[in-house]
């Protein structure tokens, strides 16, 4: 039986719910394309079902920060999803912050050692430093959804460095990330 994977492209294309900007691009933008990108190579191997939070960039969710998160949640509780990956782009005050991070709910878990993975596949993939898996149970995707979740912050679009290789590559982000799913289900 099919691997359920829901990926979330985090943030909407217009209010509510944006994401941070920097150097020029917009998180929702980055995001998009590194989960359209990634559902492609989940769909290309028979071990994987997949669905993502939204379908084309225009796809709008919710009408408040509150609802765009709950409809991302209903959605993978609904169709029964194994795991939850959110992917978003990190931002900080200063722009020599750089890296790749996994958040997740706690530490043991499934998410975490799925996190780990992860982190692997993109550092090898996109030379990013691996910051590591924090733990955040504060973070509602995190909170409430069913299954395993884990929220990817790829890097920081306040870096130009990482700003530019998230938002010209996508496909070596989504590659990192396959990757490390395929690790985490000795499937490589």
């Amino acid at each position: 039986m099919a691997i359920k994977i829901y990926i979330d492209q985090g943030h909407n294309p217009r209010s509510p719910n944006t994401g941070a900007e920097g150097n020029g691009y917009t998180e929702q933008d980055i995001t998009y394309a590194v989960g359209q990108s990634l559902a492609s190579l989940l769909r290309n191997n028979g071990n994987f079902e997949v669905r993502v939070s939204r379908p084309t960039p225009d796809t709008q969710l919710g009408t408040s920060n509150a609802g765009s998160l709950r409809a991302r949640v209903d959605d993978a509780n609904s169709w029964g999803a194994d795991y939850f990956i959110s992917i978003h782009a990190n931002a900080a005050s200063s722009s020599s912050i750089s890296g790749s991070e996994a958040l997740v709910y706690s530490v043991p878990s499934a998410a975490a050692e799925l996190g780990e993975d992860i982190l692997v596949g993109l550092n090898e993939a996109t030379g990013l430093n691996n910051r590591g898996v924090k733990v955040r149970p504060g973070l509602y995707v995190l909170r409430k959804t069913n299954m395993p979740a884990v929220l990817i912050e790829l890097g920081f679009i306040s870096n130009p460095n990482d700003a530019n290789l998230m938002a010209n590559n996508p496909s070596l982000f989504a590659r990192g990330i396959y990757n490390g799913i395929l690790d985490y289900f000795s499937l490589s």
